[in-house]
């Protein structure tokens, strides 16, 4: 059976642990290394668009970063319970028309036993900044 430890029950130390792995993989902007943290039949809603299983997060990070360049997120620990975990985040990223943005949002995060997340659900908003602006640089 496929794991991703840490594994539920969370402490406080595991959900910053699994909350700094997850930030360290969407960092390095590869689809693939992302989705392996999903559940294969994993629900997400971001934004305002609902994802569902690996192949569909593969697709629609692929395309997120295609749009995305300089991509650079920071998490940050918001709340746990036994398998669940609340993050705050922000990111940066330039358009393909050369607009910088950071990005604010709160995502709510499900485990299924095996340390893997079954649901995801990100709110998010953008907003407009100068290139001088940006905090990650």
């Amino acid at each position: 059976m496929e794991q991703r430890h840490p594994l539920p029950p969370f402490t406080l130390g595991t959900a910053i642990q699994k909350i700094q792995l997850a930030e360290d993989a969407w960092n390095s902007k590869d689809p693939e290394r992302v989705s392996k943290a999903y559940t294969i039949n994993s629900e997400w809603r971001n934004r305002d668009t609902f994802v569902y299983g690996r192949e569909e997060i593969i697709a629609f990070l692929t395309k997120k970063w295609q749009n995305e360049q300089h991509y650079k997120l920071k998490k940050e620990y918001w709340a746990h319970t036994d398998n669940r975990i609340a993050v705050r985040f922000e990111y940066e990223y330039q358009n393909n028309n050369s607009q910088w943005f950071r990005a604010y949002g709160n995502e709510n995060w499900e485990f299924d036993k095996n340390g893997l997340m079954q649901k995801r659900y990100a709110s998010i908003n953008d907003k407009e900044i100068k290139e001088s602006d940006r905090k990650f640089k």
